[in-house]
């Protein structure tokens, strides 16, 4: 059984990886790509990428993905596909900041979750971790984030939340012991053509060029950033998230992630120019104060009565 320590490593590996996506993308949306379009790419790429180590860790054992076929499912409809869709289609109503914080509202939903199916109320330090956590999310993102905006964006970008949330109970789930690369990389390979049909039918904006943009203050090929988002910020991003939520449980693993707005802040800084205010990293420590009294309770109880995958997504 891996560590705790471990699970901690695997996930500021995941969130810090995820940080970078957001200073790679910008130029690829700047040069004219849509983010349907640019999450399909990215998907299918680090599936591509995740490949040759799915094959070698499943080592023959392919029944192990007929065995998990409802977490590879739920992973690559729910955890990519459908959060990726309905988090864009809510940044087509609502500012980027509001659709951010209502997202990373997934560890609250986790902790209300629990709270419902368990029947036991979460301990204080939970409780007090939660507040820390979400205050400092409102100061990284910005306090104008909250708005009274477009009421179907706001659903759109709830949903794009629970999406998230069912990213880490598939996660931290044994899933047939399927090893976590292979959720990975198979859930990304099934993404990729369900968000490509999304972008066909017309729901979303799909378009894509071919040219050299503008990179860290140089001309590059279209496709340097692309890599970079599909290697790091996708692949490595999600096998190592994965690793983590089945080490530290679905809602540690949540509130850990929640760094992952601090560490696209960062990145931002330092390879857009884009400053960090002393309110900003101030939120930064109050996410931290958050985890810490999450991490603090003992007793770590998981949503291990929710229904199956399978049930979720026929």
């Amino acid at each position: 059984m891996p560590s705790k320590t471990t699970g901690l490593i695997a996930a500021a590996v995941s969130f810090i990886s995820f940080g970078t996506s957001g200073a790679f993308v910008k130029p690829l949306l700047e040069a004219g790509w849509s983010p349907t379009a640019a999450v399909t790419a990215r998907a299918l790429a680090a599936g591509l990428v995740l490949l040759p180590f799915v094959v070698m860790s499943l080592r023959g054992r392919w029944e192990l993905l007929l065995k998990a076929r409802w977490a590879v499912v739920g992973m690559g409809m729910v955890g990519v596909a459908v959060t990726q869709v309905l988090y864009f289609a809510a940044i087509q109503r609502i500012p980027v900041a509001t659709a951010l914080l209502i997202e990373f509202l997934a560890p609250l939903i986790l902790v209300g979750f629990t709270w419902a199916v368990s029947r036991r109320t979460p301990a204080p330090v939970v409780l007090v971790g939660s507040v820390l956590a979400v205050g400092g999310l409102v100061l990284v993102i910005g306090p104008g984030a909250i708005q009274a905006v477009d009421p179907i964006g706001l659903a759109l970008a709830f949903g794009a939340a629970i999406g998230c949330s069912v990213y880490f109970v598939i996660a931290a789930r044994p899933n047939e012991g399927l090893p976590p690369v292979a959720l990975a990389g198979a859930g990304m390979l099934l993404a990729a053509p369900v968000l490509a049909l999304v972008g066909a039918t017309g729901l979303l904006p799909f378009t894509a060029t071919s040219g050299d943009l503008s990179l860290l203050g140089t001309t590059t090929a279209w496709w340097v950033p692309l890599l970079v988002v599909a290697v790091v910020g996708t692949a490595l991003a999600y096998a190592s998230g994965i690793t983590a939520s089945g080490i530290l449980g679905s809602r540690l693993a949540s509130f850990i992630a929640l760094l992952e707005v601090v560490s696209a802040s960062l990145f931002a800084w330092l390879l857009l120019g884009e400053k960090l205010s002393p309110l900003q990293l101030f939120g930064g420590v109050l996410i931290l104060a958050g985890i810490a009294s999450v991490r603090a309770e003992r007793q770590n109880v998981e949503p291990v009565a929710a229904p199956p995958v399978g049930a979720a997504c026929p």
